[in-house]
């Protein structure tokens, strides 16, 4: 089997995104892999905007972990690859890698989860539980076989 290739955007590192060394700030790495995250729902015809206008449910991060590996600089052209690990019936853990050609910068375990307007968890809506699924048994499917 082919690797499976996780969603992938591309980004460019400007002066806003630095500190006064031209340095990425650590905090902006969260930023771009909100947008990572953002572009696979995006892809996966999940559009968070309607999602909230019509049902009122939205996505929150409830967990993030982040390895700060190297620095990214500015004018850097860097990529985040977006791979969906877990998909529960209110949450999808992700895994995400910042990376500058194929040198790795950072890497994030992040759970999102569901939540109504009231802040409280909800379940994923059905078509989006099963487009998360599918594009997350891709990967499980990969990994179990490189085993």
């Amino acid at each position: 089997m082919a690797d499976i290739a996780p969603h992938r955007l591309a980004l460019r590192v400007y002066w806003e995104d630095t500190d006064a060394a031209g340095i990425v700030y650590y905090a902006n790495y969260l930023k771009f892999a909100e947008r990572g995250r953002t572009e696979l729902l995006r892809t996966l015809g999940i559009d968070q905007g309607r999602l909230r206008a019509e049902s009122g449910l939205s996505f929150a991060v409830r967990r993030c972990v982040c390895d700060y590996l190297r620095p990214a600089r500015l004018d850097d052209a860097i990529e985040v690859a977006t791979e969906a690990t877990d998909v529960g019936g209110a949450t999808c853990r992700m895994r995400q890698r910042i990376l500058r050609r194929d040198e790795l910068l950072a890497e994030l375990d992040v759970t999102v989860a569901c939540v109504a307007a009231s802040g409280r968890p909800s379940r994923l809506p059905p078509p989006i539980r099963h487009a998360l699924a599918a594009f997350a048994s891709q990967f499980s499917a990969a990994n179990a076989e490189r085993r």
